[in-house]
């Protein structure tokens, strides 16, 4: 096993068991960013959070752990 397999069996677990947590851990990054750059590209910010919820959440196969 690659050290890759190893970061994602871990980043699985961590998603698995602490979903909710993620998704707000990535809400809050994204609005700390979204402050800094005075919501000039809120809409990009929001989109890329979308997708970093979506590919964190279907890394086991399945789209369960985090809502968004």
């Amino acid at each position: 096993m690659g050290v890759f397999d190893s970061f994602k069996d871990k980043a699985t677990d961590a998603v698995d068991d602490h979903g909710d947590k993620v998704s707000e851990g990535l809400d809050k990054a994204g609005g700390m960013i979204d402050e800094k750059t005075g919501g000039e590209h809120s809409e990009k910010i929001d989109q890329g959070m979308d997708q970093a919820k979506d590919r964190l959440d279907s890394l086991d196969g399945q789209d369960d752990d985090i809502n968004s």
